[in-house]
């Protein structure tokens, strides 16, 4: 554990490695030139590795200089020609999907069940069914609730209604196992720099090379953001088609190197494991989660804020203790704050982290009895904060 730096207990951005630092520190080098050619085919091999692709000569993996929405953004204004794309949303981030793809795709539609719930396979079925759709889009970790969507589900459906599958797996890949064969999954996006452990600023698309073959049959509907372009300088040039943040290629590389070193499915399991003790540990202090545990990705955990708490003031106080955690949004702001478990965050930074917490809840709940009832009057007061510390266990109401 190291005070001298902020714990980014956080969806991402993350602590990175230190060999990151030393990565995207490297000699300057020309994306015109055999030496960018040569990282590049070495990230794109590493990415189909990540995601255990069997058959990966059917797959290719664009990286694109911008934000997991930069890759969305490249997807959904690429890959839905002129037919009817659906949106599946069940948070904040599938509303932004249906809000890109409303500004690239005349025959935008939404199926919306509110933040936090699970879809309605039944629902959707039944949309399919009466309505010839060519393109499914969906989230599958909506970051806003912590909810893993299942992709096994939505994609048989669309497999059987002839539609491409389009997974937005921005807060997922790296952490869980996203089966683009098995889940018919045309394209899938990613980011940099949360389950995969990197610095902010770099994203990428994943697809069939039977699809991307494809695009250059759409119109384009963006200049930097089309898909047919960065596969076209791919399979070329082995190159992008615009200039690349390059130092973020340095560091990409070695985080995927790290991953494969370690083994993806340790790695996927040490962030389970993560997510694990958190939850065991946040349970011990009686807090509540916003969904099921089943329902949860093992990237991060909401929990609902206790009435005695006030969300602000307990993300100002684990500032104190340099942990950074995330407050929840939209309908959620105020009621709930998040807790992640991704980049390098070791077992001695969690129990500190719990340990801090427990001692911020437990500041929070005498700093609320002591502007109901003045202690220094009401002995009860002080025999219940006596309790309190004796036993170092928050009661949440």
């Amino acid at each position: 554990m190291n005070l001298d730096k902020y714990l980014l207990f956080t969806p991402g951005p993350v602590n990175v490695a230190e060999n990151l630092r030393i990565a995207i520190s490297k000699e300057d080098i020309c994306h015109r030139e055999t030496d960018f050619d040569t990282l590049l085919g070495s990230i794109e091999e590493k990415l189909l590795s990540l995601f255990q692709i069997e058959r990966r000569n059917r797959y290719r993996a664009v990286v694109i200089t911008g934000s997991g929405t930069a890759a969305n953004e490249a997807m959904l204004s690429s890959v839905v020609g002129k037919g009817h794309i659906l949106i599946l949303s069940n948070g904040e981030f599938g509303e932004r999907l249906h809000k890109i793809s409303q500004m690239h795709n005349r025959q935008t539609h939404l199926i919306e069940v509110p933040w936090g719930q699970p879809f309605n396979l039944q629902m959707i079925e039944a949309f399919l069914s009466t309505h010839k759709v060519a393109v499914i889009a969906m989230v599958h970790h909506e970051t806003s609730s912590g909810m893993l969507n299942p992709l096994n589900q939505i994609g048989a459906l669309a497999k059987a209604h002839g539609a491409l599958f389009v997974v937005d797996g921005v807060s997922s890949v790296g952490a869980e196992h996203v089966d683009m064969e098995g889940c018919n999954i045309a394209f899938c996006s990613s980011s940099t720099s949360k389950a995969i452990g990197s610095y902010p600023g770099l994203s990428f698309v994943i697809g069939r090379k039977t699809q991307f073959e494809k695009l250059k049959h759409h119109q384009a509907k963006t200049t930097y953001l089309n898909l047919a372009t960065f596969y076209a300088f791919l399979t070329s040039h082995s190159q992008t088609p615009n200039t690349p943040a390059v130092p973020l290629f340095f560091a990409l590389e070695q985080a995927l190197t790290n991953i494969l070193a370690e083994g993806v499915a340790i790695r996927l399991a040490k962030i389970r494991s993560r997510a694990q003790e958190l939850r065991l540990g946040m349970r011990k202090l009686n807090l509540e989660f916003l969904i099921d545990e089943k329902d949860m990705c093992s990237v991060l955990t909401t929990v609902r804020v206790p009435a005695s708490v006030d969300v602000a003031d307990l993300r100002r106080r684990l500032r104190e203790s340099a942990i950074i955690i995330y407050e929840g949004k939209g309908c959620f702001k105020g009621k709930v704050f998040q807790v992640g478990n991704i980049g390098e965050i070791s077992d001695l930074d969690i129990q500190f982290f719990l340990q801090t917490l427990r001692k911020v809840l437990l500041a929070s709940q005498m700093n609320r009895a002591a502007l109901v009832v003045p202690i220094r009057k009401n002995k009860l007061a002080l025999k219940v904060i006596a309790h309190h510390n004796q036993n170092l266990q928050p009661v949440v109401s």
